[in-house]
């Protein structure tokens, strides 16, 4: 099993597609990846050797690309930055919802998360004359 940036690669899969379960590595990236490391977009995971390996983590490295720990590290930092600041995206991110303009009177459940239910408002007997 290839093992890249700490993640471990998923079995008998191409190389282009196994490489987007790295965070911070999409299809594009890991084609450009994989075209500079000369390691075939085709070749599965469980085919690879240790040379090809190497040379695919020696082009991350070379290119200086954020990938998992840091790059989570870095986009956490950002949204504290903005929450911090108070400015209204940090306010959105503070509140848990939808931070770039969506509406919210309708949708936005996987911001906002399940609904809550109306309450029930009932006629108080006895009231009037």
């Amino acid at each position: 099993m290839a093992r890249l940036a700490g993640v471990d690669l998923p079995r008998n899969k191409r190389m282009d597609i196994a490489l987007t379960y790295i965070y911070g590595i999409g299809k594009a990236l890991a084609k450009d990846i994989l075209n500079a490391a000369e390691v075939p977009l085709s070749k599965r995971t469980d085919d690879l050797d240790d040379n090809e390996t190497r040379r695919i983590r020696e082009v991350i490295e070379a290119r200086q690309i954020k990938v998992e720990g840091d790059l989570r590290r870095e986009v956490g930092m950002n949204v504290k930055r903005l929450m911090d600041l108070g400015c209204f995206r940090g306010l959105r991110h503070r509140k848990g919802l939808p931070v770039r303009g969506q509406r919210t009177h309708t949708n936005a459940r996987t911001r906002k998360g399940p609904r809550k239910g109306q309450a029930i408002k009932r006629k108080t007997e006895g009231t009037g004359a």
